[in-house]
């Protein structure tokens, strides 16, 4: 279908691709990877003809129909949802006359043998019209639409109401409904949630054209590609099978790449020896000659190249409350869309809980209602002790001024830290000489994702928050802030599409829709295998008992279940009230004493404070005090809340014996 032979790119004084070369046969499935940066996009231009190549040549078959997803595209805006999806008019006009083309070359009085081949072209060009304006069109549309996340009720909704991650949903419907021969896909699942990319992997799998996609979510490679091309540093490496057998083939490689080298260095390192020591004795000097002619002619192997990646822990911060943070009968709308009616959520301290649900499920508005960010409609938001939140939001250039550079970005937020220090974090970030002086405005999609993550890493939070923080960044970034999350001490609640991810950072799963939370143990493999299937059982006994008539709550009626478990719930608040008032006096006396403390360390920071000797014993006598009284309160403040927590789950089992809602 098409053939690379020896392409070379230069951006600039960069090389950017050097010489590459490769097939792409009927039906491949293509995982194109490598670093932010690293040619991915401009080799798909390449590909389509957008750019040209500086050397080298790109070799299609005739005929050949490509479809391209960019990262970013702007429709029509007058056209509705439907519309575009079905807007192949440029394409079947196309169809149209090349069938004319054909039956003009048959009128014409080809041979028999001509005649044949033209016979068999025009059948199967039109059969490929009639598919692509045929009857079902709309049906085709609003199946694929659907599987993309598209309810019915937006198929007449105009494009221009659409946000961008809608859009390029839109886009990639359009793409996917067109059946090109080869699809050029760059990062489709960014704009998609787990049920909708679940999906393309299903469709994908399934369809009959081939495809080269951009992809940083290693779950979505290993399913549906089976050859990964990678490019690094200018060269390309193929590898038959998807990214798990990449990464065993390529440590391998590299593996006995490096042996290679080293072996070879060694020889070359005895050869220089002998020309050193020899070449100056009449007796060896021909010998000599001899060997510097054999290193000249030697092919130099060069030494496996490892990408620069980011490096860094997060530092070990100050430890809150068991309780983190509580949402209290919460309610949101925007306009007339209630998103959330009533809802409860405690987070406690090193819950690392993972938010799903579909787009529009409210993920999002939870993570700022959690991070203050928003302000409920109703309810409580009630903060714990000692909680600092680092919030990072899905589009970066929400926190970023456009104004200042990326060290001025890092200064906003580094304390004392000096510039040097500084400069040091922002390389481990990548951010390396002058790149610290670049603009907010020019930095690309990763570089501001990791200008971010560097920002949140300077204020020491204990509770993150983190919106699709792996949108942006290349598969060895996202295996770095994997490590970093899973050992970080504190707390985190995260929204992410990236199911390795997921699995690697998570403890708890979230799952938002309709209006309310479950909160499932585990990470995403374990709801996948255990609790979504008792969801749905348990779904399916609900609706047979409707069915039949059983109120399932043995003997009970409903009234009867909602007054006893109102008593319950008063009886909570009676028993709980007492020991809240507790934690809330503690609390206020903690932040006093802390307070004080602050006050007595600057004392004691002074040194004038030392030149009256009563007074610095004194000082200190009441630092000392100061640090038994926050120690007594924090055991006394411990023990009241983990006592709330076994009343609170003492209730729970007392609901679930009579079978009550929870």
């Amino acid at each position: 279908m098409l053939t690379v032979s020896g392409v070379s790119k230069y951006i600039g004084k960069r090389e950017l691709l050097r010489g590459v070369s490769f097939h792409v046969h009927p039906g491949e499935r293509i995982g194109l990877i490598g670093s932010n940066g690293s040619g991915k996009s401009t080799l798909f231009q390449i590909l389509l003809g957008q750019v040209e190549a500086d050397s080298g040549t790109v070799s299609r078959t005739k005929n050949l129909r490509m479809g391209f997803l960019p990262q970013e595209a702007v429709p029509s805006a007058c056209k509705t949802v439907l519309s575009r999806a079905t807007d192949v008019h440029e394409e079947a006009e196309g169809l149209r006359t090349e069938l004319d083309s054909i039956q003009m070359r048959m009128e014409a009085g080809a041979d028999q043998r001509e005649l044949i081949t033209l016979a068999d072209k025009h059948a199967r060009v039109l059969e490929h019209l009639e598919h692509l304006v045929g009857y079902d069109l709309d049906s085709r549309a609003a199946k694929i639409l659907e599987g993309l996340g598209f309810k019915t009720s937006q198929f007449d909704k105009p494009v221009s109401e659409l946000s961008g991650g809608w859009v390029m949903r839109l886009e990639l419907g359009r793409l996917l409904l067109s059946e090109p021969d080869l699809l050029l896909l760059d990062e489709p699942t960014n704009h998609l949630d787990l049920e909708s990319l679940v999906w393309l992997e299903d469709y994908l799998i399934n369809s009959s054209s081939a495809f080269i996609l951009v992809s940083h979510d290693r779950a979505f490679l290993n399913r549906v590609v089976s050859r990964i091309v990678e490019i690094e540093q200018g060269d390309l490496g193929e590898y038959a099978g998807n990214y798990d057998f990449f990464l065993e083939e390529k440590a391998k490689r590299q593996e006995i790449q490096f042996a290679t080298y080293k072996n070879q260095q060694d020889r070359i390192r005895q050869i220089e020896r002998f020309i050193e020591k020899n070449r100056y004795d009449k007796k060896t000097a021909a010998q000599a000659q001899s060997r510097l002619k054999m290193l000249d002619k030697i092919e130099r192997v060069e030494a496996p190249v490892v990408d620069s990646e980011i490096n860094f822990i997060f530092p070990t911060p100050a430890r809150t409350g068991r309780r983190v943070i509580e949402l209290r009968n919460i309610a949101k709308s925007y306009g007339s869309n209630p998103v959330y009616n009533g809802i409860d959520l405690v987070v406690e301290r090193e819950d690392k809980i993972a938010f799903l649900g579909p787009n529009g499920a409210g993920k999002s508005t939870l993570l700022k209602l959690i991070a203050g960010i928003i302000e409920p409609d109703s309810g409580e938001r009630i903060v714990g002790h000692h909680t600092a939140i680092g919030y990072y939001a899905q589009h970066q250039w929400e926190q970023l001024r456009p104004d200042t550079t990326v060290l001025d970005e890092a200064l906003s937020v580094s304390g004392d830290m000096s510039q040097s220090q500084l400069r040091g974090l922002l390389g481990a970030f990548l951010f390396e000489g002058d790149d610290v002086l670049k603009m907010t405005t020019v930095l690309s999609g990763g570089e501001k994702a990791r200008l971010v993550l560097c920002k949140i890493l300077l204020q020491r939070p204990n509770f993150l928050l983190l919106d699709e923080p792996t949108n942006h960044l290349d598969i060895s970034s996202r295996v770095v802030l994997e490590k970093a999350l899973s050992d970080f001490p504190g707390t985190i609640c995260f929204i992410s599409h990236d199911r390795r991810f997921i699995n690697v950072v998570a403890n708890k799963i979230l799952i938002a829709g309709a209006g309310k939370l479950e909160v499932f143990p585990g990470n995403y493999d374990d709801f996948q295998s255990i609790w979504k299937k008792k969801i749905v059982a348990e779904r399916a006994s609900e609706t047979q008992k409707d069915k039949s008539g059983e109120n399932g709550s043995g003997g009970k009626t409903r009234p009867d279940r909602k007054r006893i478990e109102a008593e319950l719930r008063n009886e909570l608040y009676r028993v709980k009230k007492p020991l809240q008032d507790l934690i809330d006096q503690t609390e206020k006396r903690l932040d006093g004493c802390h307070a004080e403390l602050d006050s007595v360390k600057a004392f004691l920071a002074d040194p004038d404070t030392y030149r009256d000797g009563k007074l610095s014993q004194e000082i200190q006598s009441k630092y000392r005090e100061l640090q038994s009284e926050i120690a007594a309160l924090t055991s006394q403040w411990e023990q009241a809340t983990e006592r709330i927590e076994q009343i609170e789950e003492d209730f729970r089992r007392e609901k679930e014996k009579g079978d009550f809602e929870v």
